[in-house]
C-alpha cells in the first residue's frame, strides 16, 4: 500500500507540473486530519501536521487567483456575473473535480478506517485536499508559482463552465441567464405541503424571455436547485 501511494504521490507531482524545493510540504497537503487520531506523534516523535491549516489558507489563494482571472478575462461583466462565476470555480465540487483529475485520491495520506469508507474518493476531501495543495505551492513558491498550477488545473474548469451545471444548478443558470442578456433568474414559491418534519416545497423560476418552470423539493433550496436544472435542460443549455 505505502509502494502504490508513493507512486501516485510521484504521479500527482507531475501532474502539478511543480517541483517542491521542499516536499514534505506536499506531503502535509495530503495528509488528512484521520492519520492524527489515536497517534499524535509519527515513528520518530515528531506531531503530525494534517492539511486543515493549509486547506484554510488555500481557499483565500484561490479565491484571489479566481478573482484575479476573472478580471482579466470579463473586463465587462457586472459584480453579479462576477459572483457567480467566481463561485462555481472555488466551490467543493469543482475542487473535488480539479483533484480527482489530478489524481489526488491515491496520494492521500489518511487512517485505514477513512480509506475503507472511502475517504479517497468523496469530493469534501478531495477539495480540501486540492486547496492544501495550492497553499503549498504558495510557500514553496511563491504566488506565480500558485498562478502558474491553477491556470493548469483549472483549466477545464475555465472553459467549460457548463460542466459545472449538475453540481451547482442555480449558480449555472445565472451565469448563462446574465451571459444571454436575461437577467437575474427569480424564484418564488408556490406551495408547500408535508408536515412540518417532512415537508414538500413547490418553487417556480423565472427569467426574462422565457416561460416559468416549476419544480419540487423536499427544502426550498433543492426545489430552486432542481427547477434551475430543468429551466436549463428546457432551454437547451446542458
Amino acid at each position: 500500500m505505502a509502494d502504490r501511494r508513493s507512486e501516485a504521490v510521484r504521479a500527482l507531482a507531475r501532474t502539478l507540473g511543480y517541483e517542491f524545493r521542499d516536499p514534505s510540504l506536499l506531503e502535509r497537503a495530503l495528509t488528512h486530519p484521520s492519520v492524527g487520531e489515536g497517534a499524535v506523534h509519527d515513528a520518530v516523535g515528531r506531531p503530525i501536521l494534517d492539511n486543515q491549516r493549509l486547506e484554510f489558507f488555500g481557499d483565500r489563494v484561490l479565491g484571489l487567483l479566481v478573482a484575479e482571472r476573472l478580471m482579466r478575462d470579463f473586463p465587462l461583466a457586472d459584480e453579479g456575473e462576477m459572483s457567480s462565476r467566481l463561485h462555481g470555480l472555488v466551490d467543493k465540487a469543482a475542487c473535488a473535480r480539479v483533484g480527482e483529475a489530478a489524481g489526488v485520491g491515491p496520494a492521500l495520506r489518511m487512517s485505514p478506517g477513512e480509506s475503507k469508507q472511502g475517504g479517497r474518493r468523496r469530493d469534501g476531501i478531495l477539495a480540501d485536499a486540492m486547496e492544501a495543495i495550492l497553499a503549498a505551492i504558495y510557500f514553496d513558491g511563491g504566488l506565480d508559482a500558485a498562478r502558474t498550477a491553477f491556470d493548469h488545473l483549472w483549466r477545464h474548469e475555465l472553459e467549460n463552465p457548463s460542466s459545472r451545471s449538475l453540481s451547482n444548478p442555480k449558480s449555472a443558470l445565472q451565469e448563462w441567464s446574465l451571459k444571454v442578456g436575461r437577467g437575474l433568474p427569480a424564484y418564488r414559491i408556490i406551495e408547500r405541503t408535508g408536515s412540518d418534519h417532512a415537508p414538500t416545497f413547490r418553487v417556480e423560476v423565472t427569467i426574462s424571455g422565457t416561460d416559468a418552470l416549476t419544480a419540487t423539493g423536499r427544502s426550498r433550496q433543492e426545489a430552486e436547485k432542481a427547477a434551475a436544472l430543468a429551466l436549463m435542460k428546457r432551454e437547451g443549455v446542458i
